[in-house]
């Protein structure tokens, strides 16, 4: 049989990002730049809103989590210690007739999926991005765009255990765009050459990783649910040998099921001491922990959880996506976790109608330092409803007529699209109370 895919269609999830503004093709009117996409107005406020919240999560919610934020560009020697430099590669092949390249491990014949040509032998494609740093472009100047967050973790262990006098087990994260020169690249943001990722390291003394490592990946797997993605389009996926990178202990995914299948929106990996070890050994520094109560120094363990910014933004569109029979018509509406939305509250006048823009402003005015609102006076109100259900805005508040006469508005709850009127006064403080 068939794998299940998600009911909702990409093309629709695609044609909504565009049309509403959540996400543009890069450098459209020249064409556009393959696999390279624009955050518009909605999307740069979902995807802030989505690192905002893992932050608040892993990092102000925690005692045991602290944050950093490193620089893209990092010694040249820091990926040879971490094996990049050498091992992080994937098997090209080429169509001696169109000439256009595919991973090897997406193939499954020799024979081209574009114009069925032959395929020729693989060979390795190191996926990171080379630069030259300085005015002169040779071999002693070059350096790598980062294709992982991780190793700035690693690299600064000693300089974060010191400052801030953290105990084991504690954690480093960090939220950064990272660069992999992918071979084969598709289905909308879900693979990409430039992506975003929100990574913990976390350390831990050898022998507590096993335990560590299964906290993790409930505690992932849980994030994702309160995150507002249903359960059953979760799952775990565990690592078979085969797949487990050389240093790895073990790797789990959590998988989303989006509308081309089943695919991993988050690694929790055991890592073992390798990276730590690795970076002692490359730069001399040796990079151990002082355990005061046993009076005995180590080399920490450390487990990585890793997820992507651009899929899980990908996945809380793709499960907040409904369409429902309203009015005799089909109502498209996003029911995001109102705390991701990137509108929160929309302001509302019935018309434009010149009596009613004073008091309009003016509450839109009020709740503006509170929320990120937006003002909308276009069309009927219908239509003005429809387009805030189908970009996620949890309430509207609108302004009437009677509104001028007894000095209260309505609010409008997106998801039973039920309605409330209440006084002016009461307004921000009844919409807070919603959203906490």
């Amino acid at each position: 049989m068939p794998e299940e895919t998600n009911k909702v269609d990409m093309e629709k999830i695609v044609s909504l990002c565009k049309r509403r503004g959540f996400v543009f093709q890069s450098s459209e009117i020249y064409g556009g730049l393959a696999s390279c996409w624009d955050y518009g107005p909605l999307g740069a406020e979902l995807k802030r809103n989505i690192k905002n919240y893992w932050w608040k999560k892993v990092v102000q919610e925690r005692d045991d989590m602290i944050g950093i934020d490193a620089s893209i560009m990092m010694h040249p020697k820091v990926w040879e210690a971490s094996g990049h430099i050498s091992g992080f590669s994937d098997p090209l092949v080429e169509c001696k007739g169109c000439r256009k390249r595919f991973r090897a491990t997406d193939i499954d014949s020799k024979v081209c999926p574009e114009c069925g040509g032959q395929l020729t032998e693989p060979r390795m494609f190191n996926l990171m991005f080379k630069t030259h740093m300085g005015p002169v472009e040779d071999e002693a100047n070059v350096i790598y765009l980062r294709p992982e967050t991780a190793q700035a973790q690693f690299v600064n262990f000693d300089n974060v255990q010191s400052t801030t006098r953290k105990k084991l087990p504690f954690g480093i994260a960090q939220v950064g765009k990272s660069f992999r020169n992918e071979i084969t690249t598709g289905n909308f943001i879900f693979r990409t050459r430039e992506f975003e990722q929100m990574e913990i390291e976390y350390f831990v003394k050898p022998g507590t990783d096993d335990q560590w490592f299964d906290y993790w990946i409930q505690e992932r797997l849980n994030y994702y649910i309160g995150l507002g993605i249903k359960k059953e389009n979760l799952r775990l996926r565990q690592h078979d040998k085969e797949e487990l990178a050389h240093y790895a202990k073990g790797c789990f995914d959590v998988d989303y099921k989006f509308p081309i299948g089943w695919s991993e929106i988050e690694g929790i990996a055991n890592r073992g001491n390798f990276d730590l070890t690795q970076h002692s050994k490359f730069s001399g520094k040796t990079l151990d922990y002082f355990d005061e109560e046993k009076n005995e120094r180590y080399i920490p363990f450390v487990i990585e959880p890793s997820s992507g910014v651009d899929r899980t933004l990908l996945a809380v569109l793709v499960d907040a996506y409904d369409e429902e029979q309203a009015d005799k018509e089909i109502r498209v509406v996003l029911h995001i976790k109102p705390e991701l939305a990137p509108v929160k509250v929309a302001i509302l006048p019935l018309s434009r109608n010149e009596k009613l823009l004073p008091m309009s402003k003016q509450i839109s005015a009020t709740l503006r330092p509170h929320f990120m609102t937006q003002y909308d006076d276009a069309q009927s109100i219908g239509r003005r409803y429809r387009r805030q259900d189908e970009i996620g805005t949890p309430y509207c508040v609108t302004i009437d007529f009677q509104s001028l006469e007894d000095n209260q508005v309505t609010i409008r709850d997106r998801d039973s699209m039920q309605q409330i009127r209440i006084p002016v006064e009461e307004l921000l403080d009844t919409l807070k109370s919603k959203f906490s």
